[in-house]
This record gives C-alpha cells, structure tokens and sequence, in this order.
C-alpha cells in the first residue's frame, strides 16, 4: 500500500465522518484519527518487527522509549 492510498483510505472515512455528522458540530477530530490510525499501524509494525521494540522504533522513525510509551497507551505491552 503507497502512501497515497493511506492518505486516500483516511480522506474517505473522514468525508463519511462529516456526511454522518450532518449538521452536529465536529470535535477532537485530530485525537479521533491519530488513535484509529497508531494502535493499528502499532500492532503491525511490532508483528513485522517480531516484537522487538528497538527494530520497530527504527521502523516507525522513533525513539524506543517512545514506542513504549505509545505500546503502553493502547494497553500492547
């Protein structure tokens, strides 16, 4: 999957979001998308990785200590 298709994927479900909304007012929406995308995309990386944190920040561009964090906050730890 490119990067295009990722940023395609998320445009369409935010589009259904707005038409589901109808007239209700939108909040946290940058909260709702970030914790969709990073408990997912953290499980993948980590099962790529075979669950080896230092390969898996590598993968994800971070800091170990980061990813822990972050595998801690979605209760994969």
């Amino acid at each position: 999957m490119s990067k295009d298709s990722i940023q395609d994927a998320v445009h369409k479900n935010l589009e259904k979001y707005f038409r589901d909304l109808g007239e209700q007012p939108a909040s946290n929406i940058y909260d709702m998308v970030v914790l969709a995308v990073e408990k997912p995309m953290l499980e993948m990386v980590m099962t790529r990785a075979e669950s080896n944190q230092s390969q898996a920040a590598d993968m994800l561009g971070i800091n170990r200590n980061t990813l822990r964090k972050k595998l801690q906050h979605h209760g994969l730890l």
